[in-house]
C-alpha cells in the first residue's frame, strides 16, 4: 500500500463514474477510476441508445461507454480494472481494498456502483437480453410502439412499467405470481383502469421463446398447471433491482433496500468526503442521463469538499 494518498478515487464505471471522472480530472483532482466488475455498466449490454442527449440518431450501449471512457482519460482520468471488495471509512484517509489485494488511501470517495435489476434466472432471459428481452420500459418501450408485450412482476415496479407501456403498445400482459398483486393500492386501481393491460395471476414464465428475437412467452398457471403461449414481441422483467451497495456496509447509511441514502440536493452520505451518484443511490429514475447528472454533482461536491473542508477532519 502506498503511503501517499490519492485525491479522489471513483467506484464503478458507468455514465455516472465516468462523468464524474471527466469533471474531476478537468478540475485538476487527479481521479483514479476503477471499472468494477461490468466496465461500461449496465449500457454494456443493451442495444440501441436513443434518448440520450447528443446522439441524434441514437448509440449503441457499449460504444456510448466508449466515447464516455475516452472522454474521461483524455482530461488525466487513471482507469484501472478491478473491484473495490472492502473498504474501511473509520480511518481518514479512506481506505479501499481491490480485488487484486492492492490497498489504496484516498482523501476523498465516490461510490457510483450502480443497480443490477433482479432477472428470474432463466437462460432464454438471458440469450434475448437487448432482442425483446429488457428491465426497463422508458428505456426500450419506444421499440415496441404499436405490438404486444408482456411484464412480469407484481409490485409498484411492474405497475409503473406496465402502465408507460400501456401508452404505447397495443396489449400489455402482466403476469403476477400470486394471487394478488404487492402494488399500492393507487397502482393497482390504475392497472385495472387500462383497458389494454390484461392480469395473468397465479402465473409463472416457463421460457421465452423465438428464433433471433422475442416472439412468444410461454407460461404456467400455478394451480391448474395449464401452459400457455402469449404471442409477444417485448418481455419486460419487473421484479426490481439490487444496489451494489453491499462491499460499503456497514459504514453507509442505507435504505431497506440498500440505497445509499444522501443528503437532499446533494451527494453527500453519512460520511464526511464519501459521496454517491448513479443507480446506486436512486431507486426511482434509473437513467442513463440522471447518473451522469448526478456523477457532475459529486465531482463537484468532492472538489468542495477537497478545496474547504478536508482540514476539519
Amino acid at each position: 500500500m502506498s503511503n501517499q494518498p490519492v485525491q479522489l478515487v471513483i467506484i464503478g464505471g458507468g455514465p455516472a463514474g465516468y462523468t464524474a471522472a471527466l469533471y474531476a480530472a478537468r478540475a485538476g483532482l487527479h481521479p483514479i477510476l476503477y471499472q468494477g466488475p461490468q466496465p461500461g455498466g449496465q449500457l454494456t449490454i443493451t442495444g440501441d441508445v436513443e434518448n440520450y442527449p447528443g446522439y441524434r440518431n441514437g448509440v449503441m450501449g457499449a460504444v456510448m461507454m466508449e466515447d464516455f471512457q475516452a472522454q474521461a482519460e483524455r482530461f488525466g482520468t487513471i482507469i484501472k480494472e478491478g473491484s473495490i471488495t472492502k473498504v474501511d471509512f473509520s480511518i481518514y484517509p479512506r481506505l479501499l481494498i481491490v480485488d487484486s489485494g492492492e490497498h489504496v488511501l484516498a482523501r476523498s470517495v465516490i461510490i457510483a456502483t450502480g443497480a443490477s435489476a433482479k432477472w428470474l434466472g432463466l437462460p432464454s432471459e438471458k440469450r434475448f437480453y437487448g432482442k425483446g428481452v429488457s428491465a426497463c420500459a422508458v428505456c426500450d418501450g419506444f421499440f415496441f410502439k404499436n405490438e404486444t408485450v408482456v411484464v412480469v412482476g407484481g409490485g409498484d415496479t411492474a405497475a409503473q412499467e406496465s402502465l408507460y407501456l400501456a401508452k404505447l403498445c397495443k396489449t400489455v400482459h402482466l403476469l403476477v405470481r400470486k394471487g394478488q398483486m404487492r402494488a399500492s393500492k393507487i397502482m393497482q386501481e390504475r392497472v385495472f383502469k387500462r383497458s389494454n393491460i390484461e392480469i395473468w395471476f397465479h402465473t409463472e414464465v416457463k421460457e421465452v421463446l423465438g428464433q433471433t428475437v422475442v416472439e412468444a412467452i410461454e407460461v404456467i398457471h400455478t394451480l391448474s398447471k395449464k401452459i400457455t403461449t402469449i404471442p409477444a414481441t417485448g418481455f419486460f422483467v419487473a421484479i426490481g433491482h439490487q444496489p451494489n451497495s453491499l462491499p460499503f456496509f456497514p459504514y453507509m447509511a442505507v435504505d431497506s433496500q440498500g440505497y445509499i441514502q444522501i443528503q437532499p440536493g446533494t451527494t453527500k452520505t453519512n460520511i464526511s468526503g464519501i459521496f454517491a451518484a448513479g443507480d446506486v443511490q436512486d431507486a426511482h429514475y434509473r437513467q442513463a442521463v440522471t447518473a451522469a447528472g448526478t456523477g457532475c454533482m459529486a465531482a463537484l461536491d468532492a472538489e468542495h469538499f477537497l478545496q474547504n473542508y478536508e482540514d476539519i477532519i
